[in-house]
């Protein structure tokens, strides 16, 4: 497959990389900008983006840390703050998301976000205002790790997590479970979880998500993503935006919760359908991208 040409956006002191697809064949003033998951890129949207880009402008970006995006280290909150290190956080990819918006795109955009791209794309949304026209989550990360999520009923867990908390701060600690996981056989485990259909599990995916990991600061955004326990749920936003949006979920996700998000549907009014693939799970718009397309088009049709 041939991946649409990557620009590069100065933002703040550092380089992010986007790609805009194949001028559309009929005129309109959709954009849409995509937005990938935790240890993903643009090109993950390799099945989509060409697709949609026929019909609308399709944007697609690489998060602050990942892909070929600049790689700054990442500091926490207790850590003194050095030169090119960053605190990685939600505001921070949500700021990077609306800026990139107002500054590259100009117009207004739906934004559509996998995983924890569903919740950057939330906040986005929200500082957007009236530039966003609609949101599409597509499996959107649940984070059930997070402080807020924690029940009291849960005593282990309650007991475990201060001490969990302390080890995943440590660099070393980190940095070993990334070099784990940053490896071919480890990544294609890993897809076989995501993917259950296994539909779609090529070489090429698995090199999109191996080859940024081989750069050298290709840890830090991991380090300050895994140390993320007290940030934003989808539940804080989707009363803040008063966009549409759109569900799409893999029927089979083995991470993220289609039953919670059966419960988001019912319970906020701006959550216009949930869309549910059969036999997917958590990257449909990978694993089954023609459906997956389909789906997007009619919400887009339905709310432009």
């Amino acid at each position: 497959m041939t991946f649409n040409t990557s620009e590069t956006w100065k933002w703040k002191t550092w380089e992010i990389s986007w790609s805009l697809s194949k001028k559309s064949t009929c005129e309109n003033n959709i954009n849409i900008l995509l937005i990938h998951g935790f240890g993903a890129s643009k090109k993950h949207w390799r099945h989509n983006q060409d697709f949609l880009g026929t019909i609308f402008n399709c944007y697609a970006i690489d998060l602050l840390g990942f892909g070929e995006s600049s790689q700054p280290s990442a500091v926490l909150n207790y850590e003194p703050f050095k030169k090119n290190s960053i605190k990685y956080s939600f505001d921070l990819w949500s700021n990077q998301i609306s800026t990139f918006c107002s500054e590259v795109i100009k117009s207004p955009v739906y934004l559509i976000g996998n995983s924890i791209g569903g919740v950057i794309a939330l906040k986005a949304a929200e500082i957007l205002k009236n530039n966003c026209k609609g949101v599409i989550l597509i499996d959107c990360a649940q984070r059930t790790m997070d402080d807020k999520r924690l029940k009291k009923s849960d005593i282990l867990m309650n007991l475990l997590r201060p001490i969990l908390k302390t080890l995943v701060r440590q660099r070393i600690i980190s940095n070993t479970l990334f070099t784990r996981a940053a490896n071919r056989k480890v990544i294609k485990k890993i897809l076989e979880q995501a993917y259950p259909s296994g539909k779609n599990i090529d070489e090429e995916l698995i090199e999109i998500l191996y080859q940024p990991s081989k750069r050298i600061n290709s840890k830090e955004a991991f380090r300050g993503f895994i140390n993320l326990f007290d940030d934003y749920l989808a539940t804080d936003l989707f009363d803040k935006i008063g966009t549409p949006i759109q569900l799409i979920w893999g029927e089979k996700d083995p991470w993220e919760s289609l039953s919670e998000a059966k419960e988001w549907k019912k319970k906020f009014k701006n959550i216009k359908r949930l869309d549910i693939v059969k036999g997917a799970g958590h990257c449909p718009h990978d694993e089954e991208p023609e459906q997956t397309n389909k789906l997007i088009y009619e919400f887009l049709q339905e709310t432009k």
